[in-house]
């Protein structure tokens, strides 16, 4: 997930954007984000580094100030993040009950497009446990910079999307992780036991 780089790469705007907003107001903050950003993608190009996840990030960064300059307010800047958070809750938490958690899915397309372990209770469960931390961490996120979107906290805002971004992914990686090598115990498992064809 980009490792110690990837951190500082994500949080290098926003840890940029609050405090000039403080300072000098909403306009140079934009400015001061869009070229942090812009350096970043520099960089990143430079260096040689996949260019996909510079050209998101320098794209998501350029959203967010848009919107942060539509709204006409600094606390705009986090809309974008607010809501996607939101929008993943929805969709990791619908696909549980519909019983396609989405944590599965994705390891079945990683994993060779193979949907076998659908027919495997535990390995369900399993995929269940791990979409559900996801939503979790998506929730979580949507409703505490939700609460201090609507209290004006434009400084925590940037503090609890530091402190609520990699933090939380790292323990939702590693239920994730877990979850997957249940998943695979009991999928073999269950090979073993199948009757040949």
């Amino acid at each position: 997930m980009g490792g110690v780089r990837g951190l500082i790469y994500s949080t290098l705007p926003v840890v940029v954007f609050v405090p000039v907003s403080s300072v000098f107001g909403l306009m140079p903050a934009i400015a001061s984000a869009l070229g942090v950003a812009t350096l970043i993608l520099f960089w990143r190009l430079i260096r040689r580094d996949s260019v996909q996840p510079a050209i998101s990030g320098f794209f998501a960064v350029g959203v967010s100030a848009l919107i942060a300059y539509l709204v006409g307010e600094s606390k705009g800047y986090f809309l974008l993040g607010i809501w996607t958070s939101l929008l993943w809750a929805v969709v990791f938490g619908v696909s549980v009950l519909i019983r396609r958690p989405v944590v599965g899915y994705i390891w079945g397309w990683v994993h060779s497009h193979d949907r076998g372990w659908r027919d495997v209770g535990k390995a369900v469960l399993a995929f269940d446990i791990a979409t559900l931390t996801w939503v979790a961490v998506f929730a979580s996120r949507f409703l505490v910079q939700q609460y201090l979107y609507d209290a004006d906290e434009t400084g925590w805002l940037g503090v609890a999307r530091i402190a609520m971004g990699w933090p939380l992914t790292a323990v939702a990686a590693l239920v994730t992780y877990l979850a997957i090598r249940a998943a695979q115990r009991a999928v073999l498992a269950a090979d073993s036991v199948s009757p040949p064809t």
